[in-house]
């Protein structure tokens, strides 16, 4: 049996304890990071959306990826709002397959965003999205019958970069 030097013990035990030590911490850190408010989690995701002005947006059509660009993004009454009009391809494959993704980068960082595209009627949610984009009030109007805004629900965001570990929100 090979002898250990107290010196050699002293410095396993304490790499030991120092290991448990941190994983305890990182599980409290993990523990912190699930108790997170949904709004918290979901504004992260919007501020990086509205940071990259363009994000694609991803469909399915009788079985094929479709992607667009868009520039809408907005919270209202809590949830995570995109806009279009119901004349619109997109329109019609959410209406058949809500599942729905978005991507988008700002150069270091990249955001992909995967959830189902539940329509609102309601005049005060797109209003609300009009009133952030007044640009598009001369293509859109909220008693148009053609303005469209969708909210995310069961949404997964996955924060990447090739220097980070992922990081993922739910809400």
């Amino acid at each position: 049996m090979r002898k250990i030097s107290v010196s050699a013990l002293f410095l396993l035990l304490f790499a030991i304890f120092a290991g448990s030590t941190c994983l305890a911490a990182g599980k409290t850190a993990a523990a912190k990071n699930n108790n997170v408010k949904k709004e918290e989690t979901m504004q992260s995701v919007y501020e990086f959306i509205k940071s990259c002005n363009t994000y694609y947006l991803a469909t399915v059509e009788n079985g094929q990826p479709r992607v667009r660009p868009f520039g809408t993004i907005n919270i209202f009454n809590g949830k995570l709002y995109i806009q279009t009009g119901k004349s619109k391809n997109v329109s019609k494959q959410l209406a058949a397959n809500p599942k729905a993704e978005l991507c988008c980068f700002d150069g270091k960082r990249w955001l992909r965003l995967a959830g189902e595209l539940v329509n609102d009627d309601s005049v005060e949610a797109k209003k609300s999205m009009l009133d952030n984009y007044p640009s598009l009030r001369g293509m859109y109007n909220e008693n148009d019958g053609n303005t469209q805004v969708l909210y995310f629900q069961n949404a997964t965001a996955t924060f990447s970069s090739f220097t980070e570990e992922p990081k993922t929100v739910k809400f």
